[in-house]
């Protein structure tokens, strides 16, 4: 399984239809889509497929045809996702119509066009799950810890403080969790 580091944004035209799909990590996906809304006031659909994991590490799928055709959509975006076997990501495609009709194998390989067109401009990586640990550390300690995770890569969720030093709580992958002193 892949997944992305970062977002990615490709534009199609077919037609005079502008389908703009933006490839987002499935946690900013909610709030991307109501981005999406306010800054394309006069796009007509905003079609989505996303897959993630859940915490008993299942696939989870999901897409929408947001008032296109049933099927011509969401599900071939979705499809798009399947093929390239990503997880934990979003693809919202932004379409402004153009005028002229598609027909619905028009839509179908414009939306599968404009997913795979944005996969193909983006970089991806091996999925590799990510765990959680809480790590408390002592106050003199605390600056060299902070350099170490942030070399590693590794994320810091929480931390608070108090008389004994600092309560971390970190996520990032098992291997690099490994290499944190505890």
């Amino acid at each position: 399984m892949k997944t992305i580091e970062k977002e990615n944004i490709a534009t199609y035209e077919v037609k005079r239809s502008k389908f703009i799909s933006h490839l987002v990590s499935y946690p900013k996906f909610q709030s991307h889509l109501e981005e999406l809304r306010k800054e394309h006031p006069k796009a007509r659909h905003f079609v989505y497929g996303f897959r993630y994991l859940n915490e008993f590490g299942q696939v989870v799928e999901g897409s929408s045809d947001d008032g296109e055709p049933k099927g011509t959509s969401g599900k071939p975006t979705l499809n798009v996702l399947i093929g390239h076997d990503l997880v934990n990501v979003a693809i919202i495609t932004v379409r402004y119509f153009g005028g002229i009709k598609l027909g619905t194998g028009g839509l179908v390989k414009a939306y599968s066009t404009s997913a795979n067109l944005v996969i193909q401009q983006s970089q991806l990586v091996e999925y590799s799950p990510k765990e959680r640990r809480e790590i408390t550390i002592s106050y003199s300690e605390i600056s060299k810890f902070e350099y170490q995770i942030q070399k590693l890569g590794i994320e810091i969720i929480r931390k608070s403080f108090d008389e004994v030093g600092g309560r971390f709580l970190i996520e990032g992958e098992k291997e690099k969790l490994e290499q944190v002193w505890r």
